[in-house]
C-alpha cells in the first residue's frame, strides 16, 4: 500500500507532508475505527482503505486538481454515510451492473500495469529484480511469503549493490497533518465520487461483509457502513481516500485459521494497534521511499495492483454483460476528457447502453438478481 501511496502522491504533485499526512491519516482512522467496531461487536471487522480507488485518483491526475479531489472524496465520504443510514449499502449496484463497473475500473489501472514494464525495460536491474522477487513469491504461494514482501526485499538489495539511491536524511519524526484546499464540482462529483462510492461500497463493504456472514458471523451492516462514511469524511479533510471494509483483511483475520470464531476478533484489534504504529511512521516511511530510484517505486505500484487488475478482469468478463463490460474497459483505457468529465464516467455510460442494447435478456436476468445456474435452469426447463 505504502509504495502505491508515494506513486499516486507523485503523480498528484504533492509535498513531502501532504504525503505524510495523506498516509497517516488513512492508517490511522482505519486502525481506530477497526478497534472500535471489533471490540464493540466482538467481530472481526477490520476497516481499511480503497486501493482501487487510490489507483483511480492517480488515473485522474492532471484531469483534475488535488482540491477537486479531495472534495470529490468528501462528497462521496457523506454519501456513504447518508446509504448506510438509509439502509441500501448491500443494494448499491441493483441498477449499476458490476462487471459494467469492473471494466471500466480495469480501463482506467491498466496504465499502472504498461508504466510497471516500461520502468522495467528502463532500469532492468532494480525493475527486474523487483519484479522476479515478485514472481518468485507467486511461485512459492505461500501466505507466510508474501510475494510483494520479496518484490520489496528483491528491488531493495538491487538498489543497495548499485548504490542506485540519493543521500537524503530520512524524517524521523511525526507525521504531518496537512489540511489541503477543497474544491467542489459537479463534474467531479460524477467522474469521481459516484465511483468512489461503488468501489468503496460494492468492492470493500459488500464483498468483506459477506465473507464475515459466510463464516457466521452477524456483521452490524448499517453502523459498519456508517463508520466506513465516516473514516472517509475524516480521510478527504486531511487529504486521503476512502475508507472500505478490508476485503483481504477480512479473508486473513477471519478465516478459521485465525482460530475460534468467538475469539478471532483479537486478530483484527492486533493488526489494527500494528497498523496505527506504522501511521505514526508515516513521515519515515515517506523518506525513505523518496530516496530510491523513481522505477522501484513505480514497479511496487504496478505490481501491487496487479491482483486488483486481475479481479477486476475475472469480474468484468467472467460472466454476463461481457460486451457492455468491453466498452466501458476500451472507453476508460482511452484517456480524455469530454464536457468536462473524464472517461471513466463515459465509460459506464457507454458499457450501460450497450449492454442495454445488445445484451437486454442478460440486463434483465441481472435486475432479477439471477445468478448464471438459475438462467441455465429456466433455459433446461423451456427446452423440456
Amino acid at each position: 500500500m505504502v509504495p502505491l501511496q508515494i506513486a499516486v502522491s507523485r503523480q498528484l504533485s504533492l509535498g513531502a507532508a501532504e504525503s505524510s499526512s495523506w498516509i497517516f491519516i488513512v492508517w490511522a482512522s482505519a486502525a481506530a475505527s477497526s478497534l472500535a467496531l471489533s471490540l464493540v461487536y466482538r467481530q472481526p471487522i477490520p476497516i481499511t482503505w480503497t486501493i482501487p480507488g487510490l489507483v483511480y485518483m492517480g488515473t485522474l491526475a492532471g484531469q483534475y486538481s488535488f482540491a477537486e479531489l479531495v472534495g470529490a472524496n468528501l462528497m462521496a465520504g457523506i454519501l456513504i454515510v447518508v446509504l448506510g443510514l438509509a439502509g441500501v449499502g448491500g443494494r448499491i449496484m441493483d441498477w449499476l451492473p458490476l462487471p459494467i463497473v469492473m471494466g471500466m475500473f480495469a480501463g482506467s489501472i491498466l496504465e499502472y500495469v504498461v508504466r510497471m514494464i516500461k520502468a522495467t525495460v528502463e532500469d532492468i536491474i532494480v525493475g527486474g529484480a523487483t519484479v522476479a522477487g515478485y514472481l518468485l513469491g507467486r511461485i512459492i504461494a505461500r501466505p507466510r511469503v508474501p510475494a510483494m514482501g520479496l518484490a520489496l526485499l528483491g528491488g531493495a538489495a538491487a538498489i543497495v549493490i548499485t548504490r542506485d539511491f540519493a543521500a537524503r536524511p530520512i524524517a524521523w519524526e511525526l507525521p504531518a497533518l496537512v489540511v489541503p484546499q477543497i474544491d467542489f464540482s459537479v463534474s467531479a462529483f460524477i467522474a469521481v465520487s459516484l465511483p468512489m462510492v461503488v468501489l468503496s461500497m460494492v468492492l470493500g463493504n459488500v464483498q468483506g461483509l459477506g465473507f464475515l456472514r459466510a463464516q457466521g458471523y452477524d456483521a452490524p451492516t448499517k453502523p459498519v457502513t456508517v463508520v466506513v462514511g465516516l473514516g472517509s469524511i475524516v480521510n478527504a479533510l486531511l487529504g486521503g481516500c476512502p475508507a472500505i471494509v478490508g476485503r483481504t483483511a477480512v479473508a486473513i483475520v477471519a478465516a478459521p485459521e485465525a482460530g475460534p470464531a468467538a475469539s478471532r476478533y483479537a486478530a483484527s484489534v492486533t493488526a489494527a494497534i500494528l497498523t496505527f504504529i506504522l501511521a505514526l511512521a508515516a513521515s519515515a516511511v515517506s523518506s525513505v521511499l523518496s530516496i530510491v530510484p523513481r522505477h522501484y517505486v513505480i514497479a511496487l505500484a504496478g505490481l501491487a495492483i496487479l491482483s486488483s487488475l486481475q479481479e477486476a478482469f475475472e469480474k468484468a468478463f467472467g460472466g454476463r454483460l461481457r460486451f457492455g463490460a468491453l466498452v466501458a474497459f476500451a472507453i476508460a483505457a482511452t484517456p480524455f476528457s469530454f464536457a468536462g468529465i473524464s472517461a471513466a464516467f463515459w465509460a459506464v455510460l457507454a458499457g450501460f447502453a450497450v449492454s442495454a442494447l445488445a445484451e437486454r435478456k442478460e440486463m434483465r436476468a441481472y435486475w432479477r438478481g439471477e445468478d448464471d445456474a438459475q438462467r441455465e435452469g429456466s433455459k433446461d426447463h423451456a427446452k423440456a
